[in-house]
């Protein structure tokens, strides 16, 4: 098959699809990947086909207004109200990227879309072009269940009706949001109105599968999901063949205890002085070793003479790094956290926005670290006594171990292809 999958964000949110692609091009699938033009070598180091989406969207959640506007996302009734102040600055951007992905995909003339939900239009384009589509994504939002409410909204705890009705509410929010784009692009394309609301549906009716890719380990499928809905496993992508660390960071590792990794990403918070002044007086507090990720902006130690005990890094894979640290600190973005609970290293979100609330929580859940520090609320006292309960509280060192070797365990990316392939034998 010739699958194209859309893809829209951070380096965070394009990886885990660059390692489906290519578990989906060992199993004789053509793929091509669009998204943001930042990372068209990225996907194509890997064998995959590139194609062109720009990168307004992702040039705006670096900017400060875009860091702003996330800092006022911490719930869905604060989400909203920024939505209506961004929607002048917003609405050109969704114009501008459906444009771009729709010329993206009648070029890949694709016989099957992948899509994450960010990448909007997709469901449209498929059935421009009488092709199927599927959602492929890593978080419980848009799949109606009776076991959980959606992610970003409180859990009441008032019954399986209120769950339901989370979903509900997260499609009419997402339609709100582009629905008005979707149908301009449809009225020129010769299709007719769409209304909202029905998010997972073709447009004849039948559903549209949907991939999670997280481990049921962590959130087990609910029981009463159709069977178009699959929980696949976590879609990790594990570092090059013939990639070695720097002789600085072996000899740092080898020259002492374990120490604490510690990377808050690459768009969270305004001042990485600040955060780096905290991670360090903490650091000083609790006498550990710690490695200190700057990653693409979200900590900032070359402004700091560093003691001998820690050492700063640029980013280096997690895969070959978290086995090797006594504990993983850092924003809880999904990609970090999965990466943490994989290698069966207790982990402390320090969460921004978005999602990591909501994986904060699951960890805090499972016993595989501290409550999450929402980072508005980052002390070094509330650092220093997390980094001290991931380090020395053996019965969560015991479950973060267990979590990790249950998770090495699965095969998220040959889940999904297998899933893919059986869907669409059946479809034909």
């Amino acid at each position: 098959m010739n699958i194209e999958i859309l893809a829209v964000g951070t380096r965070g949110d394009v990886q885990p699809y660059v390692a489906l692609g290519k578990g989906l091009l060992a199993a004789g699938h053509c793929v091509t990947l669009c998204t943001c033009a930042k990372f068209e070598s990225f996907i194509t180091d890997h064998g995959l086909n590139y194609a062109s989406m720009n990168d307004d969207l992702i040039d705006f959640m670096h900017s400060d207004d875009g860091k702003i506007a996330m800092e006022n996302t911490g719930n869905w009734w604060e989400a909203i109200k920024t939505a209506f102040k961004l929607l002048p600055k917003l609405g050109p951007m969704q114009r501008q990227q459906i444009k771009d992905t729709w010329e993206s995909t009648c070029a890949a003339k694709p016989d099957l879309i992948l899509f994450h939900p960010k990448a909007v239009g997709a469901v449209d384009f498929a059935e421009r072009l009488g092709v199927p589509c599927m959602l492929a994504f890593y978080l419980p939002m848009y799949v109606s269940t009776g076991s959980f409410p959606a992610m970003g909204i409180p859990d009441l705890r008032i019954g399986r009706w209120y769950n339901r009705l989370t979903y509900r509410f997260i499609a009419k929010a997402t339609w709100w949001g582009t629905g008005k784009y979707i149908n301009e692009w449809r009225q020129a394309n010769g299709l007719p109105p769409r209304r909202g609301g029905k998010y997972l549906r073709h447009a004849n009716g039948e559903p549209i599968p949907a991939l999670h890719a997280y481990s049921e380990s962590i959130i087990p499928r609910p029981s009463d999901w159709p069977e178009s809905a699959t929980v696949t496993g976590y879609w990790f992508l594990n570092h090059p063949e013939g990639w070695r660390p720097s002789p600085e960071l072996e000899d740092f590792l080898a020259g002492g205890e374990p120490p604490v990794y510690f990377g808050f990403g690459s768009i969270f918070g305004r001042d990485p002085v600040h955060l780096t002044q905290i991670v360090l007086d903490a650091v000083r507090a609790t006498g550990v070793r710690a490695i200190i990720a700057s990653g693409w902006g979200g900590l900032d130690p070359a402004r700091f003479e560093l003691p001998s005990t820690v050492l700063a890094i640029d980013s280096v894979p997690h895969d070959w790094l978290f086995p090797r640290v006594a504990a993983v600190v850092h924003h809880g973005g999904c990609g970090t956290t999965a990466a943490g609970l994989r290698a069966g290293r207790p982990t402390v979100v320090c969460s921004f926005f978005g999602d990591q609330p909501f994986w904060g929580a699951k960890v805090k859940a499972l016993g595989v670290g501290p409550a999450a520090i929402p980072q508005k609320r980052l002390s070094v006292e509330r650092l220093s006594a997390a980094i001290t309960q991931a380090t020395t509280d053996v019965t969560l060192r015991e479950k973060a171990d267990a979590l990790g070797q249950r998770i090495r365990n699965e095969d998220g990316v040959g889940n999904a292809v297998q899933f893919i392939n059986h869907w669409m034998k059946r479809s034909r």
